[in-house]
């Protein structure tokens, strides 16, 4: 009987509040089937990716960053503030009661309703009584903001595994750049001896009669540009260990205590024979903007329910006197209860300009997911296409490399030997230092493309079907189909 009363009364009042907005189109999400994001789920990447580099100071590195990084700690407080939102949002479905009390010295007016011998005195007035409320929730409003808050938790959690995996790419990419800028130092040093041998065989040729100054002031001209060379890359590997300190959460004070990387290059990483597309299912990014999608669809249809009347129920009791000597007496109870009908009948636009800013919300983030996902498609192409060129570079790389090193060992014969000149040998030292450093270059160019990869694709590259990834250069327009059933993970 209550509920039909409810909704009689709700009936009547329809007609008289104020009305939403016209439902328009909104921007869908990319088709997930499109871009590698449907078929078979996956499982979340394992952690501990960067062991393959098989380098105890790189680990040590990443530890220290997970305990010390300021970006976790930001997204940690996040997580919690979020947590303690949804928290609140969901005690809003649940009764609530108080116990309120008061005790008021006043003036009784003389001509007011209240009867002698109590009007025109100053006496004391009791009340104290529990309250008991309980908001219906008749249209969801209540039951959608608890879905906002929990899918915005959810996204936020997804951002501190966000933010460990890009803290621990940086410092993976940081490290191969330590190890490239100190096999450069390496390679500089390794010049410089050999031009200062070149510089004692000039001598040897000069005493004998076979060259001139001129060559072995040439030699001699060779040593400084290697020791420059040399500087160069100890400044490039001294920047990385400041970037590595900085994002490990380090000081100054360890920068003398890093150690030269003992990287293993080639295990690194390892790729396997197919990636599956739907590895890209599983970027924390790509989960939270999608849980971004939800929230904002369920913020958008809590600014539509709250066009409509607010229904809840209220009861009372307790006591209330003049007098304290009476308070508590039989005749000074009371009590009550009923349903409350709240309806908005004029704001000034407030709830139709919420709703259209909630609809804005709900556009922008698909926008933001739509774009998260082609980012994502085109970091993984991007990738793919860069580790194919520079396998192929490394193969014909090696073998520059070998024959210019042959080349110069028999350069510096034949100098030795009188039978060529320095020019030869200089020709030759350069192209086996450019080759070299270009070795270098290659190899830690594939390394940080893995790495680049592995965070394109969410962590790991363990294949979950036999799609191949091949398929991630494809893209779709948005499909026609509902915001929210596409924003489900």
């Amino acid at each position: 009987m209550l509920r039909k009363g409810i909704s009689l009364a709700l009936g009547m009042l329809l007609a008289a509040c104020v009305l939403p907005p016209k439902e328009r189109p909104h921007p869908q999400p990319v088709a997930d089937d499109q871009v590698g994001l449907g078929s078979v789920s996956v499982s979340p990447a394992p952690q501990g990716w960067w062991k393959s580099f098989d380098d105890p100071q790189l680990n040590r590195l990443i530890d220290q960053a997970f305990s010390n990084s300021p970006t976790l700690a930001q997204a940690s407080a996040r997580l919690r503030q979020a947590v303690a939102q949804a928290d609140a949002a969901h005690a809003g479905l649940l009764p609530k009661a108080t116990l309120d009390a008061s005790l008021l010295r006043q003036h009784a007016p003389e001509n007011y309703i209240i009867p002698p011998p109590l009007a025109g005195t100053v006496s004391w007035m009791g009340q104290g009584g529990a309250n008991l409320s309980w908001d219906l929730d008749f249209w969801g409003r209540q039951a959608d903001a608890v879905k906002q808050a929990r899918a915005l938790a959810q996204a936020a959690n997804l951002e501190i595994d966000n933010s460990r995996l890009l803290l621990a790419g940086a410092i993976a990419q940081a490290y191969v750049e330590l190890y490239r800028s100190s096999a450069l130092a390496d390679i500089a040093s390794r010049a410089e001896a050999q031009r200062q041998h070149i510089i004692d065989i000039t001598r040897q040729r000069v005493a004998a009669g076979l060259d001139t100054q001129l060559e072995l002031r040439t030699a001699e001209g060779q040593l400084p540009q290697a020791r420059v060379a040399r500087a160069q890359a100890q400044a490039a590997a001294d920047l990385a260990v400041h970037q590595l300190a900085t994002i490990s959460g380090q000081g100054a004070e360890v920068y003398a205590s890093f150690q030269k990387p003992q990287i293993n290059m080639d295990a690194a990483l390892p790729l396997p024979t197919e990636l599956p597309i739907n590895l890209l299912a599983r970027r924390p990014d790509v989960l939270a903007a999608r849980l971004q999608i939800q929230a904002a669809d369920a913020q958008r249809l809590a600014a539509k329910a709250a066009f409509y009347p607010d229904v809840s129920l209220r009861a009372i009791a307790g006591f209330g006197a003049f007098g304290l000597d009476n308070l508590f007496e039989l005749s000074a109870r009371g009590y009550g209860g009923g349903p409350v009908i709240s309806l908005p009948l004029f704001d000034a636009g407030r709830l139709r300009a919420e709703y259209t800013g909630s609809e804005a919300v709900l556009d922008a983030a698909v926008a933001s997911y739509n774009n998260t996902v082609l980012q994502a498609v085109q970091q993984t192409a991007d990738q793919l296409t860069r580790i194919d060129a520079l396998g192929r570079e490394r193969v014909d790389q090696q073998q520059t490399l070998a024959a210019t090193e042959d080349a110069y060992r028999i350069a510096e014969e034949r100098y030795r030997a009188g039978l060529a000149s320095y020019l030869s040998v200089l020709n030759a030292e350069t192209n086996v230092l450019n080759a070299r450093r270009d070795s270098v270059d290659i190899v830690a160019g594939q390394v940080i493309a893995r790495v680049t990869l592995l965070l394109a694709l969410g962590g790991s590259f363990d294949p979950a079907t036999s799609t191949s990834v091949a398929s991630t250069r494809a893209t779709a327009p948005p499909n026609s189909n509902d915001a929210a059933s596409q924003a489900t993970p």
